[in-house]
């Protein structure tokens, strides 16, 4: 898998403690690449994914999913404490919405 064929999710952002850009790689959270511009940042991030994974394949190891091919239901379950579950519903109850329709409006804020 090379760059060509890059399907995995890349930020690029200014780290104030190295003064350099810092490109990052979602699916591979342990790596990253410092550059005096995001476009080499970005660039140089690219590449060590795609030399880590050509190790990957070599040694046999299972190559994370990129983000953007996954398929999501649009479900997923998140815990709160009670007294958190209460208050929430309270509010939707007074904005007379479902709390499904609540935490969804919070979540996509």
């Amino acid at each position: 898998m090379g760059c060509k064929n890059d399907k995995f999710t890349y930020r690029v952002t200014w780290s104030e403690d190295d003064a350099e850009y810092v490109g990052l790689c979602a699916e591979f959270p342990s790596l990253s690449w410092l550059a005096r511009t995001p476009e080499a940042a970005l660039k140089g991030i690219r590449k060590l994914v795609s030399d880590v994974v050509a190790d990957m394949l070599t040694s046999g190891e299972a190559i994370p999913e990129p983000i953007s091919t996954k398929h999501f239901s649009g479900k997923f379950m998140v815990r709160v404490p009670p007294e958190v579950h209460r208050q929430l519903a309270v509010e939707a109850a007074e904005a007379g919405v479902s709390l499904n329709r609540l935490a969804s409006a919070k979540l996509s804020h």
